[in-house]
């Protein structure tokens, strides 16, 4: 399976009693465990690292809610990738498709929850780094309003886009989870508005193909298998070339203000991704950022109105099922960034977002996972959570 970096086993035993208690946790290798390195995926980093002194709050809070946490997991390169590899470690299993891959960055922690070892399994999500994975392992994934989960004790990539999140097979288990979660930021507002409507996002089903093709049909079928009635389609009005070139040129800017000098200073071994994109991103310029903010906003207000008074946007988690492990050309470049372009409105609105697997799209004689990605207003996400139960 390879999800784990260094021992597994009892790291942090959870508390007897408790809404989690008897659940296995893992953790995904950016966020603080008491006693272990922080690596974020670079051995030059954890090199460079003591073991940490406590938990990350949204840790302690899962132990003493009574989840026992059984070990770290891998994650691509700093968190800065959805591809699910890291040249430093093997690449975690895609139980559901072993031949493709699982995504990433918190690859890891899908892994180990699709495999069954572990109950839950926190991540990080900046641009899709958990709804990508959970859609192609075939499992719940949940980002959450942005700074709605206590980020301390997280090694951050691009902080005004990063959120922590969770893992699950459990639509009740996951839940509960974040509703422990939720409470480590105290007076975060939390909307107990009901959902009234539902809405397809027409610019986001249009990354899948159009309408009579597998991918296409297989989500358009499950939207009407769970909701059991015809669903508007929407615009956004949101150009998604736009809203790509936007998200990159302000998380690359962020990325590199976090790390840009430690890659200056230390010269660490990184893989070649990995190098090429913080390369990238000490070249954003001011004027580049200055031009990205209206964007951003426009975004944020286009999804913020799309969303009010109880409305869930749909929307596919990915562009289509997960590509084959170590697939290069065009084809595959071009699913890779229609997967960038269906996940970053959601991260630049900051809003929750909750994956539910499906039935699968056909390929071949399997049926391959595809998620199912449900969108709300900041603060929305327990409301969300209760759709699934």
């Amino acid at each position: 399976m390879r999800a784990f970096i260094g021992p597994t086993g009892l790291l942090v035993e959870g508390e007897p009693s408790g809404p989690l208690a008897g659940t296995t946790l893992a953790v995904k290798d950016v966020i603080d465990v008491a006693g272990r390195v922080t690596g974020a995926g670079n051995p030059d980093l954890a090199a460079s690292r003591a073991p940490a002194g406590r938990s990350a709050p949204v840790v302690e809070a899962l132990v003493a809610a009574g989840a026992t946490v059984v070990g770290k997991t891998v994650t691509d390169e700093l968190a800065y990738s959805l591809g699910g590899d890291n040249e430093h470690f093997p690449p975690p299993v895609n139980p559901a498709a072993p031949d493709r891959t699982t995504g990433g960055s918190s690859s890891g922690s899908a892994s180990a929850v699709a495999a069954g070892v572990v109950d839950l399994a926190l991540g990080t999500d900046t641009g899709g780094s958990i709804r990508v994975p959970a859609s192609y392992c075939g499992i719940l994934g949940w980002r959450p309003t942005h700074g709605a989960v206590s980020a301390e004790g997280v090694t951050p990539l691009a902080s005004s886009f990063d959120t922590i999140g969770l893992f699950a097979r459990s639509a009740p288990l996951l839940r509960a989870a974040a509703g422990v979660a939720l409470a480590t930021v105290a007076g975060r507002p939390v909307s107990p508005s009901p959902v009234e409507r539902f809405a397809i996002v027409a610019e986001l089903m249009d990354l899948i193909g159009p309408p009579g093709t597998d991918v296409r049909d297989a989500l358009e079928g499950a939207v009407l298998d769970r909701f059991g009635a015809a669903v508007p389609t929407i615009r956004l009005g949101c150009d998604m070339d736009e809203c790509l070139a936007t998200f990159r040129t302000l998380q690359g800017a962020e990325a590199w203000a976090t790390h840009g000098g430690w890659i200056r200073s230390s010269r660490p071994r990184m893989g070649e991704n990995t190098a090429y994109r913080f390369d990238a991103a000490s070249k954003v310029t001011a004027e580049q950022v200055a031009a990205a903010r209206p964007v951003r906003e426009r975004v944020r207000r286009a999804v913020h109105d799309a969303t009010v008074g109880g409305t869930v946007l749909l929307a596919p988690a990915a562009a289509g099922p997960a590509p084959v492990r170590g697939e290069y050309g065009p084809e595959a470049e071009r699913i890779r960034a229609d997967t960038l372009r269906s996940t970053v409105v959601g991260s630049l609105a900051g809003v929750p977002v909750v994956v539910v697997p499906t039935s699968g799209v056909p390929v071949g004689s399997s049926h391959l996972p595809l998620g199912l990605a449900l969108m709300g207003a900041p603060g929305t996400d327990l409301a969300l959570l209760d759709l699934i139960l």
